[in-house]
């Protein structure tokens, strides 16, 4: 597949401040399909994502059968009168047995859920709905034509598009594409994402932490939130801040990943050896996003690698790679690019937001149907995004939010 282009993450000259709908539609436009395409069985194929159109092969269903199990008739042949009375033909029609003999017009026939309808066909009744007397069967009149009757091809025809280039498969999509009759599907590779931590003030959870240090949070967080976005996560550990050691590391991951997610480094400061590493031997632009919690973006690529340089702090790092790592990756994964699913619910919160910065403020929903928001702001209170299922989405726009007034709710699962 055709790789990024050296500056494709490069802004106009003179940006300062990048809205968020602008950053998102630099990324859609600068990202493309990074991965190999291949031949795959359809019970090994869940998660992947389709490389290309899929098409019934067969209908579905491929035949007229019953819905229920009853008995079936011509509903043209009913006599006339509010009670009816049909002679039942011997045998019956049962799933998975060939098409029982024509039912002449007049008569019924026993059928089972999911049996083809005989020739002469066309309406069943529930076998609830009726009595049997003297080899006959009896019920009241009102049914319409075609009642309990699933018709060949109601769902999919033969031909038919089953799913589109660009999804990732789910058990359901599985059952979709077993039931038309594919067998094996054109998926593309996952794509591998490394997670670099940086910093010397980090260290890794369960050693011993000085004062000055603080245990690494943005590592197995990112990589858990790879999984769910259905890539294939890869450990960089951790590049204390000295520029040889970062440069091993992402020589490390640009030899192992198809692009690397970094925390930390990303910003202009003396210690950001990620922007200036980027800057000296690769290619780098910062992005200053008006987002908050966030601001600081670094995209950039090394030794031909995608790189993005998420901020350090913990809650901003989420917020970020949901927001804006999620989408760009899928792309790059061969996802059509992906819009979070969000939900109008009334403000279980008041605030007076100013003009000039998205918010995502933690939140959740409250027993009554509301979002309520985290007490704090504060981008350093790591609790709150584990107290949060969601987040809510505050425009650019200045705005005074009140109880009841509606605010946009994204959940943290329609990221996934």
């Amino acid at each position: 597949m055709p790789g990024l282009k050296n500056d494709c993450f490069a802004l106009p000259p003179g940006v300062h401040w990048t809205p968020v709908d602008e950053a998102l539609a630099r990324l859609r436009e600068a990202t493309t399909v990074v991965v190999e395409a291949e031949e795959l069985a359809i019970d090994r194929a869940a998660g992947r994502v389709l490389a290309e159109d899929v098409l019934a092969r067969r209908a579905n269903p491929p035949g007229a059968n019953s819905a229920v199990d009853g008995y079936g008739f011509a509903h043209a042949g009913l006599p006339e009168g509010d009670e009816i009375s049909l002679p039942l033909m011997s045998g019956r029609a049962a799933a998975g047995a060939s098409v029982a003999a024509r039912v002449p017009a007049g008569q019924a026939v026993r059928i089972l859920t999911g049996a083809l309808l005989p020739d002469g066909v066309d309406t069943v009744i529930l076998q609830e709905d009726v009595s049997l007397e003297d080899g006959h069967v009896r019920f009241g009149r009102g049914l319409k034509p075609g009642a309990n009757c699933r018709a060949m091809g109601e769902d999919l025809e033969a031909g038919m598009p089953a799913l589109p280039r660009g999804r990732r498969l789910a058990p359901q999509d599985l059952a979709l594409l077993s039931a038309v009759g594919i067998a094996q599907a054109r998926v593309f590779a996952p794509l591998k994402v490394g997670v670099l931590s940086t910093g010397d003030e980090v260290v890794a959870p369960g050693s011993r932490a000085e004062r000055h240090q603080i245990f690494d949070a943005n590592r197995p967080m990112l990589l858990d939130l790879l999984g769910r976005f259905g890539m294939e996560p890869v450990d960089l550990g951790h590049a204390g801040d000295r520029r040889d050691a970062v440069r091993t590391a992402l020589d490390q991951g640009g030899a192992r990943c198809d692009a690397i997610l970094t925390s930390g480094g990303a910003s202009a400061g003396d210690e950001d050896h990620i922007s200036a590493l980027l800057e000296a031997e690769g290619t780098v632009s910062t992005w200053r996003i008006g987002v908050k919690p966030g601001r600081p973006l670094a995209l950039g690529q090394w030794r031909g690698r995608p790189i993005f340089g998420l901020p350090g702090n913990p809650v901003a790092a989420f917020v970020c790679a949901l927001v804006f790592a999620r989408p760009a990756l899928g792309q790059m994964a061969g996802e059509a690019w992906h819009v979070p699913q969000g939900f109008i619910l009334p403000a279980a919160f008041s605030k007076s937001k100013k003009a000039g910065r998205r918010e995502f403020l933690r939140a959740r929903v409250t027993p009554e149907g509301g979002a309520e928001v985290f007490a704090s702001e504060g981008s350093g209170r790591i609790s709150g995004l584990s107290w949060a299922d969601g987040l809510v989405e505050l425009p650019d726009e200045a705005m005074e939010i009140t109880p009841g007034a509606p605010v946009r709710y994204i959940p943290y699962s329609s990221f996934f």
